[in-house]
């Protein structure tokens, strides 16, 4: 989550409005939006949001509740209070509920069947908490074997530590007195730098952690800065968004893996074996140790502050192909299809605007589909950028022309539509850039330049445009743009820009 003024944010509305409306389709043709009704003794901030097993939705909200919305009546009820901060919740198959607050994973429970719960529950709480207002906790997501995820921020030198907090205090860094808040008072500016711009003192922050059923817990990944979105697909894959910042040159999607390294070294202090002072490891040598990511969102131009991953269902219900991944953003009035694929033995793969327009709005935090396949979104800002509340989005069923897959060549790429192309030949254009891995707040655009097409030839069944460039660069995000896209029914393409990310090269794949 990214620090804007009201002014800011306004005037970044206001340019990225004007350019949807002079650019884009309308994604109303197809999909439309409502307003859902909220409770009014809540916080309108969603932090958590799922469809229950009997076709309910249990939200969460900024100020501590659990409420529970029947769709029939359209109404609440309230199922669990005060709880902190809580930013993710998920149904276990008895029916009782798990929320990750800001101290612990919570397990709620209606032990009499009078529809609230009666027995609050720890399930996991060993992590540490220094008071530090950016150690915001996120989860759960559970893969098939039951397993549970979630994932933890780290600490932010915008603010210091409570004199006492929870855990063991790590000795490597700044020295702790200057780091406790007094009356509110952040880390003096003098000694900032030698506590990082984000740091991790306590366990596990900036860790991804796994529980088994049984309830033991491992730290399974590390490298994370403010990981606000974390899911698992229908293949067991666990995927992470992270928020642009140090390290973090523009905001990113992984796919994590036991034991890997996802670039934040501040982490790297609760790693066993470890001693040395994260700020004092060079570039060189933490670039080879890190894991490199699955996509790359371009800050800016397609989103600042990523939020929950949610898998696609069934195309018949809400008209995408069943499969990818959606992403929302904080910033951005649009949401994000990721279209992956395997590479050398890497995930990695496209992302491209999905419901871009003013009328989605900001804020987009978490995300269900209902029993319809109605997309349900919730809302947050926490004093950031965004919005609160919660929004309903219909599909009403009219076809969409729709990129289907981007497959990467040794010399190119393959796009593959939904529909056969119409007569007219679009008009691509492409650029490639990269950014700087560093521990500066961002990156800019590195080594921003036009690719050259050297040839781009339409498949005779006119579904798919193969374009063939001079070379493929590894470590680049190639931007692939179209004009004139149209199908054979004239319906325009829905989302005509598309940012692969080659972290491995097609000539890297493995030979069979």
């Amino acid at each position: 989550m990214k620090h804007l003024s009201i002014g800011l944010i306004a005037i970044a509305n206001l340019a990225i409005t004007s350019a949807l409306e002079a650019q884009q389709p309308d994604w109303s043709d197809y999909y439309a939006f409502e307003k859902i009704a909220l409770p009014e003794k809540v916080d309108h901030q969603i932090g958590g949001l799922t469809t229950l097993s009997d076709g309910r939705i249990a939200a969460c909200f900024n100020s501590g509740e659990v409420q529970i919305y029947d769709p029939k009546d359209q109404s609440w009820t309230e199922f669990a209070h005060g709880l902190m901060t809580p930013l993710g919740i998920l149904e276990e198959p008895g029916g009782s509920l798990l929320v990750m607050q800001w101290t612990e994973l919570t397990r709620l429970s209606d032990t009499d069947s009078d529809g609230k719960a009666d027995f609050y529950e720890t399930v996991f709480d060993d992590f540490g908490v220094t008071g530090n207002y950016h150690e915001f906790a996120y989860g759960p997501a559970r893969d098939s074997e039951g397993n549970l995820y979630i994932a933890l921020n780290v600490a932010s030198n915008n603010g210091g530590v409570f004199k006492q907090v929870r855990g063991p205090w790590s000795p490597v860094g700044l020295d702790k007195k200057h780091m406790d808040e007094d009356n509110g008072r952040s880390i003096d500016d003098e000694y900032k730098k030698e506590a990082g711009r984000m740091y991790s003192r306590v366990p596990y922050r900036g860790w991804v952690i796994k529980i088994t059923p049984d309830g033991k817990a491992e730290p399974f990944a590390s490298g994370f800065r403010s990981p606000d979105g974390i899911a698992i697909d229908e293949d067991d894959n666990l995927w992470v968004t992270d928020n642009q910042g140090d390290w973090k040159g523009t905001s990113p999607l992984y796919h994590v893996e036991k034991d890997g390294f996802y670039g934040h070294p501040a982490s790297l202090t609760w790693k066993e074996g470890w001693t040395r002072n994260p700020l004092d490891v060079s570039v060189e040598e933490l670039q080879a140790m890190r894991t490199r990511e699955a996509a790359l969102f371009p800050y800016g131009d397609m989103a600042n502050s990523p939020t929950q991953p949610i898998p696609t269902i069934d195309p018949e219900k809400f008209g995408l192909p069943e499969g990818e991944l959606l992403i929302g953003d904080m910033n951005q009035p649009n949401l994000i299809r990721y279209l992956g694929e395997e590479v050398g033995g890497v995930l990695q793969g496209a992302v491209i605007p999905f419901l871009l327009t003013p009328e989605l709005g900001i804020g987009n935090h978490r995300f269900t589909f209902t029993p319809d396949g109605d997309l349900l979104i919730g809302k947050i800002h926490q004093k950031w950028a965004g919005d609160e509340g919660l929004v309903k989005v219909v599909w009403n069923h009219q076809p969409l022309f729709l990129v289907e897959k981007v497959h990467l060549l040794e010399n190119g790429f393959e796009i593959t539509f939904n529909a056969p192309l119409g007569d007219e030949v679009p008009e691509w254009t492409i650029s490639r850039h990269t950014y700087t891995y560093h521990g500066e707040y961002g990156s800019p655009k590195v080594d921003e330049a036009e690719v050259k097409i050297t040839a781009a030839t339409v498949s005779d069944d006119r579904k798919s445009v193969r374009i063939t460039l001079p070379e493929i660069k590894g470590n680049y995000l190639y931007n692939l743009t179209v004009q004139k896209a149209v199908d054979s029914e004239s319906r325009p393409l829905m989302g005509d820009s598309i940012y692969y990310f080659v972290n491995t090269p097609a000539s890297e794949q493995a030979a069979p």
